[in-house]
């Protein structure tokens, strides 16, 4: 199949990778929502910054057959976009970076101040999905932006103001932290509905944590991707709730809707460390869910879905 075929057989759309343009169907096994960097001041001393244990990672992903990683880290966090590259292409993973912002609690007081004058925001989630991360001639794939508990602040509305900004001038996914999984159907009356971003360019993330079927069903009969992210966390609802919460949104019709993730945030978390890190995704949760709900929705899960939810036709 030529290029062009190609183009016409998918439609164009396109996942953006920081080693260039994907099909869709390219992208293989992935771990829709995780971080290979990240950098808190809420979580001092488990900053996510050895480029060497990220490829490390990468290499125990890759062995139990994982071929992609969507990184949430959004701007400030410490992506290491210069690292990324060289990582995709000495691991064979395919690795998506993000724009955006987190929670303000995730940032120092004055580092926000210089993004608040003005469209400056959205001027800089667009140029980093079109340009490129600072000199790291990496672009991003995703605007990745955050709600609160329950709750959508002054920060979480500017944040989104600004990602539906961006993704209207680029065509850009925008993937969603929410606070122990509340606060769903607020983001969605925002970002889809007064502002007017296509709910199926929506991830909404951390449903796992509040295990609220019916929560669910509504932001899936909106359009959304659901992404159940950050198993093997005994203090959440996820391992023991998720593939009834899965199944249900199966036998509703929601199956195309769904994406699963590690969502590692800390060093003690990464396998390479003795915690669950990214091969947890398919050493143990795949394993469980195909018992619970079968390997071909399983395996949709996996492949099909994140292709749909983080492919666009770039602008």
């Amino acid at each position: 199949m030529s290029a062009s075929d190609g183009d016409r057989a998918d439609g164009g759309v396109r996942v953006r990778t920081v080693t260039g343009d994907v099909a869709p169907h390219d992208l293989g096994p992935c771990d829709a929502h995780d971080h290979l960097f990240f950098r808190s001041p809420r979580l001092p001393g488990q900053e996510l910054d050895d480029a060497r244990a990220a490829d490390a990672e990468l290499r125990a992903f890759h062995a139990l057959g994982g071929r992609a990683v969507v990184q949430w880290t959004p701007h400030g966090l410490g992506r290491h976009a210069g690292d990324l590259a060289s990582l995709a292409h000495g691991t064979g993973v395919r690795i998506v970076a993000a724009t955006g912002l987190h929670q303000a609690v995730h940032y120092a007081p004055d580092a926000l101040g210089a993004l608040r004058p003005g469209g400056r925001l959205a001027e800089v989630f667009a140029r980093e999905l079109t340009e490129g991360i600072g000199t790291s001639g990496v672009r991003a794939g995703l605007i990745k932006v955050a709600g609160g508990f329950h709750a959508l602040d002054g920060h979480a509305r500017w944040t989104m103001r600004a990602a539906a900004e961006a993704h209207h001038a680029t065509g850009a996914p925008i993937a969603v932290h929410h606070e122990l999984g509340t606060g769903v159907l607020d983001v969605l009356d925002l970002l889809c509905g007064a502002l007017a971003v296509p709910p199926q360019r929506v991830i909404l993330g951390h449903l796992n944590r509040c295990p609220d079927f019916v929560l669910h069903r509504q932001a899936a009969e909106a359009g959304a991707f659901l992404a159940f992210d950050g198993p093997s966390r005994a203090h959440h609802a996820t391992d023991w709730r998720m593939p009834e919460a899965l199944r249900a949104l199966a036998d509703a019709g929601f199956g195309d809707r769904l994406l699963l993730g590690g969502d590692t945030t800390t060093a003690a978390a990464r396998s390479v460390n003795g915690g669950p890190g990214m091969p947890y995704l398919l050493r143990r949760v795949r394993p469980r869910l195909s018992a619970a709900l079968g390997e071909e929705l399983v395996e949709r899960i996996f492949t099909e879905n994140p292709g749909r939810a983080f492919a666009v036709r770039w602008r």
